[in-house]
């Protein structure tokens, strides 16, 4: 089972249907899937799913990059992690990241700098945001544009983060997050 954060500043807001319901309905074709928002977690709580992911939010909406303290969970947390956009920002802040002014809107090249399960080479896809993340040397770099960091790896556990929006266009990376981390999937 999946567990999809919502990033945004309140419940059910415009961001809520922006950037949280594409994911559910990429998600929910594959597996099952529960939403949170980020102020209803209870970390006590999280080892009962298989996979979490992080959403994006709207460009003005920074709520979560000045509560990283609220994310600290991520740390001890053994479980697969996808970050999208304000999702890969704040997970980087919690790990001693910290944020560069990167202002990418629409269709941007992707260039992977590093094999990993989730894409390859050179693509298209979809960015809306204002900052990027200079990672901490606990991440590795997996693709940038010509601007800045669009991909992250932890280097001993399976969190990533991407800045542009798979929801979008590129929805086989949300897809292949999924199948890879399966229970009945060999890592």
């Amino acid at each position: 089972m999946n567990l999809v954060i919502d990033m945004n500043s309140k419940r059910n807001t415009f961001g809520f249907s922006e950037f949280v319901l594409p994911l559910i309905s990429i998600v929910e074709e594959i597996d099952e899937c529960v939403v949170k928002h980020y102020l209803e977690l209870d970390s006590k709580n999280l080892a009962s799913f298989d996979r979490i992911i992080l959403s994006g939010s709207a460009l003005k909406n920074t709520v979560t990059l000045e509560k990283k303290d609220l994310f600290e969970w991520i740390k001890d947390c053994n479980i697969p992690i996808l970050g999208i956009c304000a999702g890969m920002q704040t997970t980087g802040l919690v790990f001693g990241g910290y944020l560069k002014r990167c202002c990418e809107i629409g269709m941007t090249e992707i260039l992977t700098l590093k094999t990993n399960p989730l894409f390859s080479s050179r693509f298209k896809a979809f960015s809306l945001h204002n900052h990027a993340i200079i990672p901490s040397d606990e991440f590795e770099v997996l693709a940038k544009s010509a601007k800045c960091v669009q991909a992250i790896k932890h280097r001993r556990k399976e969190i990533y983060g991407v800045l542009f929006h798979p929801e979008v266009r590129n929805r086989e990376i949300l897809q292949k997050f999924v199948h890879i981390f399966s229970l009945d999937q060999t890592i």
